[in-house]
């Protein structure tokens, strides 16, 4: 399985299967508005900004499992996105990212990688739709090593 196989809602409730990002690295990192790492969101803004053309896409995927930091709808979550950090990498519907509950992407990621530990786990997937690494909430969007390993996964 990939996450290719997967569809799951835009943040405005949209289905979107996930396979429109065969033949993308993806970063996929659960977001939230209220917590401590929630600036990353600039920085995940701007590595999507200066990737997308070399087909490095970010996926956010808003969740209130920790600490309840994402307790807004849908809505709130995207005027907070985009009045605060003016993101425009995608943005999906609030899931669940651990337990028996979780959505079926992160059963998916966590099987391979681990369930997140806490808001803003990243997990990098390659064009092929397999996760390669994850890195934990304290890593940046400019990290040293997150970046060398989307040029890995690029250049495979």
């Amino acid at each position: 399985m990939t996450i290719h196989e997967l569809t799951m809602n835009r943040l405005n409730g949209t289905p979107e299967s996930l396979s429109v990002y065969a033949g993308k690295v993806v970063l996929l990192v659960n977001t939230a508005s209220a917590c401590g790492y929630t600036p990353q969101y600039q920085g995940l803004e701007e590595l999507w900004q200066q990737n997308r053309e070399r087909d490095v896409v970010v996926l956010g995927f808003p969740s209130n499992d920790f600490g309840e930091q994402e307790p807004g709808s849908s809505e709130q979550i995207a005027t907070f996105c985009e009045t605060k950090y003016n993101v425009s990498f995608p943005l999906f519907e609030k899931v669940v990212t651990k337990g028996p509950n979780a959505s079926a992407l992160y059963k998916f990621l966590s099987a391979w990688a681990g369930e997140p530990q806490w808001n803003f786990h990243k997990y990098l997937v390659d064009r092929q739709g397999k996760v390669v690494k994850a890195f934990p909430s304290s890593t940046k969007p400019t990290n040293t090593e997150l970046l060398r390993s989307i040029e890995e996964a690029l250049a495979q």
